[in-house]
């Protein structure tokens, strides 16, 4: 029987397919650190009181892309080369969600349209990103060799999200509303697309390293197919939605470490 556990459990059991999985992990964690670095130190004066947040949130993801890169080297790997079509954070700058990295790399400040850019493209990857991890949290949060990080990340998940969800609130007070809903209808609608054709080119090599027979590629396939046809009539909804979270101020602090995956 196909479920994500048992292909989870497919994955963390072959070393190649572990290999890949957790190199494109630490690629999307390491680039989303570098973005929220950047944007802290970007932010306009009139949102200045965001800095500690974004860094929290890069610092967050800096420590998942070294969590990924510690459970390689836990079982004597290497991180491979991360396929261009499986690349999620590039594949949305390319479709000209979120902030491009050109403008990340000058030194000049962001204005008030950047920051609702960038949080309403964190609030929807955030939404996936804590809807999977909750998945695996479910299913492998027990797991002896990956359970613990797997807790850690989704609970850093959760989080992000949380702090989406409260920023986002604060400007639509501020009269920011009809601007922030036409970003997040934007960003999600692209979103499910990338997330698609990504889980796809994932599928596709972890079959070719797994030697799944064609059929049951070909489940997966109408399986990833359903999913985006759900989310394209009205599965999207979800992450466009906007309330204000139980978890307040969640990146107020500062970053939890993670000393045992240095």
């Amino acid at each position: 029987m196909l479920s994500a556990r048992s292909l989870f459990q497919e994955i963390v059991d072959d070393d190649e397919a572990y290999r890949l999985f957790c190199s494109i992990a630490a690629s999307g964690e390491a680039q989303g650190g570098w973005e929220n670095g950047r944007i802290a130190a970007l932010l306009p004066e009139s949102l200045r009181d965001l800095a500690p947040k974004v860094a929290r949130h890069g610092a967050d993801e800096d420590k998942h892309g070294r969590i990924f890169r510690a459970l390689l080297r836990k079982r004597g790997l290497t991180p491979t080369d991360v396929p261009a079509a499986t690349d999620y954070t590039m594949l949305l700058e390319r479709r000209g969600i979120g902030l491009a990295h050109d403008k990340l790399r000058r030194d000049e400040p962001l204005g008030e349209l950047d920051i609702i850019t960038y949080l309403a493209h964190s609030r929807v990857t955030e939404q996936r990103a804590a809807d999977q991890m909750a998945t695996l949290a479910r299913h492998f949060g027990d797991h002896p060799e990956v359970g613990k990080a797997i807790r850690m990340i989704s609970n850093d998940e959760s989080n992000h999200l949380a702090y989406c969800h409260e920023e986002l609130l604060r400007l639509a007070r501020a009269g920011h509303g009809r601007t922030i809903q036409r970003a997040l209808h934007e960003c999600a609608h692209a979103e499910i697309a990338v997330h698609r054709d990504v889980s796809l080119a994932v599928m596709d090599r972890m079959g070719r390293i797994l030697k799944w027979p064609r059929g049951k590629s070909a489940a997966l396939t109408a399986g990833i197919a359903a999913v985006y046809g759900y989310e394209r009539l009205g599965g999207w909804r979800r992450m466009v939605s906007l309330t204000m979270p139980e978890r307040r101020n969640a990146l107020g602090g500062p970053a939890t470490s993670a000393p045992e995956f240095a």
